[in-house]
């Protein structure tokens, strides 16, 4: 059974609607890499990106989720300062954090195809969606780890991974809380 997620329940269908939702994805994203924690045994630090990758596309859905997180790699790729630390470049998207990068795209329309399924409703399903949306980041992470570093499948996990899924439940019960109580707000569970 399909549904809309909720963006396409409150605002009207029109291109411009679309065209800014789109930009405002790629720009949440970009302020949310600007916060950062930098952890000395890793290459990887502790973003905002995740959150709102994960949240815009719930939020948007398939189509403008993943839309939203391609500009925002086109715009890094092309010398936007919106990766963190401000950089740009494709030397960034072939570094160590690329494959996290290049993962938003795909877990952001994944978890708009969750939310588009009902699976934004309840703070269960979304808690899930969010896990499966953060596993999809990381498999691309651990890959791009591998791909610029050379590490080993288990180093890569212990740096790639482990450090950040602590963070990551807890990024899972806000976003478990913030779509369903919205959905309340608006009186649409369905």
């Amino acid at each position: 059974m399909t549904s809309v997620a909720i963006t396409q329940r409150v605002l009207p269908r029109t291109f411009v609607v679309s065209l800014l939702l789109v930009v405002g994805a790629a720009t949440v994203t970009a302020l949310a890499a600007q916060w950062r924690i930098v952890l000395p045994f890793t290459p990887v630090p502790i973003t905002g990106q995740t959150f709102a990758v994960l949240l815009t596309g719930a939020a948007l859905g398939l189509r403008l989720g993943a839309a939203g997180q391609l500009l925002y790699v086109a715009a890094g790729i092309a010398g936007a300062p919106v990766f963190t630390e401000g950089r740009s470049g494709v030397d960034v998207v072939l570094g160590a954090t690329g494959g996290y990068i290049l993962g938003f795209v795909v877990a952001a329309g994944l978890i708009g195809w969750m939310a588009e399924r009902r699976q934004d409703r309840t703070f269960a399903t979304m808690f899930t969606a969010f896990i499966v949306g953060s596993a999809v980041i990381y498999a691309f992470g651990v890959a791009g780890l591998i791909a610029a570093t050379g590490m080993s499948l288990t180093d890569a996990i212990a740096n790639g991974v482990v450090p950040f899924v602590f963070g990551d439940i807890i990024k899972a019960a806000g976003a478990g809380l913030i779509l369903p109580g919205a959905w309340k707000l608006i009186g649409d569970r369905s």
